[in-house]
């Protein structure tokens, strides 16, 4: 489990250059506009399972994807153990009363700190920017979004590619 911005800037553009001008600097507009996933990834069989943050990530926002991770995971009787950073809103106060009452199917497993090459879902963000978002100009933030759920819907079978990109052994 793990969660990332998506940000809309311009990293391509087209244009007309007069021939004596060799380098040309293009300003883009200031932008801090982003949109949040937390996501995580099935071992198992590769299936993905995201969820869109609109504002911040905190501890309320984390409950509320750890409660729908939960939902989908313990269906089965198989146990169900999320590997997760040290993020400050995965430890709250508010959710641990919830964590130790669902730790029997339902557990969470703390990285060392400062180690997210450990953290599989961290291979996920970094192979939906270049199939989605490197080297594209989006227009408006709806377009990045698009892009990337469009992709986040593929992924939402089992699948082998986020199997083997995820794969622990």
């Amino acid at each position: 489990m793990d969660e990332v911005h998506f940000q809309q800037h311009g990293s391509r553009c087209q244009m007309w250059v007069p021939p004596e001008i060799r380098d040309p600097v293009l300003f883009h507009p200031p932008n801090r506009k982003s949109v949040g996933y937390y996501g995580a990834v099935r071992l198992r069989d590769g299936r993905f399972f995201f969820r869109s943050e609109g504002g911040k990530f905190n501890a309320l926002t984390c409950w509320k994807f750890l409660q729908q991770l939960c939902a989908t995971s313990t269906r089965g009787a198989r146990r169900a153990v999320v590997i997760t950073d040290n993020a400050q809103y995965h430890h709250a106060r508010l959710h641990r009363d919830w964590r130790e009452q669902k730790a029997e199917r339902f557990r969470l497993d703390f990285l060392p700190p400062y180690s997210p090459e450990l953290n599989p879902a961290e291979r996920i963000w970094k192979l939906t920017r270049r199939l989605c978002i490197h080297n594209r100009y989006f227009q408006s933030l709806a377009d990045v979004t698009c892009a990337v759920e469009a992709e986040f819907a593929n992924w939402a079978k089992p699948n082998n590619a986020l199997r083997r990109l995820c794969a622990i052994t």
